[in-house]
């Protein structure tokens, strides 16, 4: 399908992996990342080196069932055939679950209108061997319904900063708009979902681990309400395992958001 001066076009895909054996999504030269694995699999089927670019990083060992990527590609491909051949190259750990054809303006970042993550959370002293690295295993028991009841302190429109873990970039706006958060649980599964316009640094981590702290009894509702305030990273406590973390879907269309929000109550 190479060709040297070949008619391009912007394709949108959704991809789905396994972060265990990645180093997160973003490109560090050679080293096994999910943006890596995609572009190699672009110049092997098409000849052609072009930027994957996803809709944002996740962590090392995070991973994916709805991450979104924009490429440009030949025009007119069947995007049937695109997807199987994608992950014929792939490994199994990642896989294309859909290929678009997209307007040029299309990006998979900037075009992002709000985003899904699920956080897994396994209370259990034995841990299944297919769950590890899968989940944050969490031996000690939990007060779930404590936890449950302190997730709605992060909805609304917040300055989370304390909840912002900085890398080494400066982040300019802290504020962000959380849709929805809420637990459920099928001990000993707990599933914290979020839903939101977008999300800081490990945003999702570092509100997981202090709802957690409810759930131990070192922390109780008022506190999280007290840490939010704070605007402050030194006022919360660290970070949940990337084990755990599920970007479950990124939203382009905000009537598409309302209706998945419309049906995401709390069980």
């Amino acid at each position: 399908m190479s060709s040297q001066n070949p008619t391009l076009s912007n394709y949108r895909m959704t991809v789905s992996y396994d972060g265990r054996k990645y180093l997160g999504w973003q490109r560090h030269g050679d080293k096994p990342t999910v943006q890596y694995a995609l572009e190699q699999a672009v110049e092997q089927l098409f000849g052609l080196r072009s930027a994957v670019r996803g809709s944002g990083r996740t962590d090392r060992g995070a991973h994916a069932n709805g991450q979104v990527a924009s490429v440009e590609l030949p025009a007119g491909l069947q995007v049937d055939a695109v997807r199987e051949q994608f992950n014929n190259a792939l490994a199994e750990t990642v896989r294309v679950e859909d290929v678009r054809e997209v307007p040029a303006e299309f990006n998979a970042c900037s075009s992002a209108v709000g985003k899904h993550y699920s956080y897994l959370i396994w209370n259990s002293k034995k841990l299944p061997a297919e769950r590890d690295g899968r989940v944050w295993h969490v031996k000690r028991r939990l007060d779930v319904e404590a936890m449950i009841n302190a997730c709605s302190v992060f909805e609304g429109k917040h300055d989370f900063a304390s909840f912002a873990t900085r890398p080494n970039f400066k982040q300019k706006m802290t504020t962000r708009v959380v849709h929805r958060a809420v637990m459920h649980h099928d001990l000993p599964l707990i599933t914290f979902d979020i839903y939101a316009d977008g999300f800081l640094y490990k945003m999702v981590r570092n509100i997981v681990r202090a709802v957690v702290k409810v759930g131990e009894g070192r922390y109780t509702r008022d506190d999280l309400c007290r840490i939010l305030a704070a605007k402050d990273r030194k006022a919360s406590p660290g970070t949940a395992p990337a084990s755990g973390l599920y970007l479950e879907k990124v939203y382009y269309a905000t009537d598409e958001m309302d209706r998945d929000l419309s049906g995401a109550a709390c069980p």
